[in-house]
C-alpha cells in the first residue's frame, strides 16, 4: 500500500516537470545553433602564397574571396589598404566598396592600375587587380571584409622585381695554351639576388680544375688546353626571369720566345739607327744654314757704299769762325787760287799781281781737300 502511493507521487512529479525540461532543452538547442552559426559566419576563404614575387611591368591579382553567414545582417564594407611597416602609423587606404559604390583613396601614383578584379565585389569576390607593376607597388596589402557582426581579413605581401638584363661576356687573358684564362659574365640590371652559371654549348662537361663563381659570374681555367676551346654559355637569373650570353673561347699557341727576343733586339737597333740618322740630318741642315748666312753677310759688307761725310761739330765750326775764311777758285795747271784770307769784309790786294799757292788736292774717298 505504501509502495503504491509512492509510485503515484513520483509519476505525478515527473509529469509536472516535463514542461520545464522541454523548455530547457529547446533553449539549449537554440544557443548551440547560434554558436554554430557564429562559428560559420563571414570568412575570407582565399588561399595561396602569402608572398608573391612578380616582374616589373606584369600584372597580378591578390585574392580575397569570402563567404557570408545568414546571421550577417549589416551593410557590406570591403577595404584594401597598404600595411605600414611602422606600427605607430596608420595603414594607407587604397580602395573600398561600400553601399554598392567603389572608392579610390590615397596616393594616385600608388593607386594607379588598382581595381577590383570582379565586376561586383558583393558577390563573394573582393580580389584586387594590379596592372603594370613597378617597384613602387612592393608592399604588404590587407583585404578587410565586414558585414556586421561578421568581419575577417587577409594579408598578402607583393614583391616587384626587375628581370636581369642581357649579360655581357668577355675573356680575360691571351687564350694561350698552358696558361690561365678567365671567362666573365655580368648583367647591368636586375633585382638581387642574381645567380650566374656557365656551361659548354657542346654539352661537354666543364673540367673539375675550373672554378666557377655564381655570384660574380667568373669561370677561371688554370691550365688552358685545346680540348677546352669552343663556345660557352652564361646564364643569369633571379626569381622573375633569366637571360644568357655566348662567347667563343680560343686556344692560341704561345709565341716563340727566341724569335720575340731577336725581334726586340733588331727593332731596338733599327730605332737607334733611325734616331742617329735623324740627328745627323738635323745637324747637316743647321750647319748649312749657318754657313749660308755667314757668306751672305760678308757679301753685304763688300757692297756697302762709303759713308757720307759727317757734319762739322760745334768745336770745328767755332774754330773755323776764328780763322780767316779761305776761298778756293780754279787756276791754270789744275791748282787752286786763294781769293781771301780774312774773316771780315774782303779788300782787294795791295798789289795787282795775283798770289799763287800750292795746288790743293781733293780726296774723293774722305770727301774733303788734302
Amino acid at each position: 500500500m505504501w509502495r503504491l502511493s509512492c509510485r503515484r507521487r513520483v509519476s505525478a512529479l515527473c509529469l509536472g516537470c516535463l514542461p520545464w525540461i522541454s523548455g530547457f532543452l529547446l533553449h539549449t538547442a537554440t544557443l548551440l545553433s547560434m554558436g554554430l552559426g557564429y562559428a560559420q559566419g563571414l570568412q575570407v576563404t582565399s588561399t595561396g602564397p602569402l608572398v608573391i614575387q612578380k616582374a616589373e611591368g606584369e600584372s597580378v591579382i591578390l585574392g580575397c574571396g569570402y563567404t557570408l553567414s545568414p546571421f550577417d545582417s549589416g551593410e557590406l564594407d570591403i577595404e584594401w589598404s597598404v600595411v605600414s611597416p611602422d606600427t605607430t602609423k596608420k595603414d594607407q587606404m587604397l580602395l573600398s566598396y561600400t553601399g554598392g559604390t567603389e572608392y579610390v583613396h590615397g596616393d594616385a601614383a600608388l593607386a594607379h592600375g588598382l581595381r577590383f578584379a570582379a565586376p561586383d565585389p558583393s558577390r563573394g569576390d573582393a580580389s584586387l587587380s594590379v596592372a603594370a607593376l613597378s617597384p613602387a607597388h612592393s608592399a604588404t596589402y590587407q583585404c578587410k571584409v565586414k558585414k556586421s557582426p561578421g568581419v575577417d581579413t587577409r594579408k598578402v605581401s607583393l614583391v616587384v622585381m626587375v628581370k636581369p638584363s642581357v649579360p655581357k661576356c668577355w675573356v680575360e687573358g691571351g687564350e694561350l695554351l698552358g696558361e690561365a684564362v678567365a671567362l666573365h659574365c655580368q648583367s647591368a640590371r636586375g633585382s638581387a639576388p642574381l645567380t650566374y652559371s656557365w656551361r659548354r654549348e657542346s654539352e661537354a662537361p666543364i673540367p673539375d680544375t675550373a672554378t666557377q663563381n655564381r655570384v660574380t659570374g667568373e669561370l677561371r681555367i688554370s691550365n688552358h688546353s685545346q680540348s677546352l676551346a669552343g663556345f660557352y654559355l652564361c646564364e643569369v637569373n633571379n626569381a622573375v626571369g633569366a637571360e644568357r650570353c655566348r662567347i667563343n673561347l680560343k686556344a692560341n699557341k704561345p709565341p716563340n720566345r727566341a724569335a720575340v727576343i731577336v725581334g726586340t733586339v733588331v727593332g731596338s737597333l733599327l730605332l737607334i739607327l733611325i734616331l742617329l740618322l735623324f740627328i745627323g740630318l738635323l745637324y747637316w741642315k743647321l750647319s748649312g744654314r749657318f754657313r749660308y748666312e755667314k757668306e751672305f753677310s760678308n757679301e753685304i759688307r763688300e757692297d756697302v757704299p762709303p759713308p757720307e761725310s759727317r757734319p762739322a761739330s760745334r768745336h770745328t765750326s767755332r774754330t773755323v769762325s776764328q780763322h780767316p775764311r779761305v776761298t778756293y777758285s780754279p787756276v791754270g795747271g789744275g791748282g787752286t787760287e786763294v781769293s781771301s784770307l780774312s774773316d771780315g769784309p774782303t779788300h782787294p790786294p795791295s798789289c795787282s799781281t795775283p798770289v799763287k799757292s800750292k795746288p790743293v788736292e781733293y780726296d774723293d774717298r774722305n770727301g774733303h781737300a788734302v
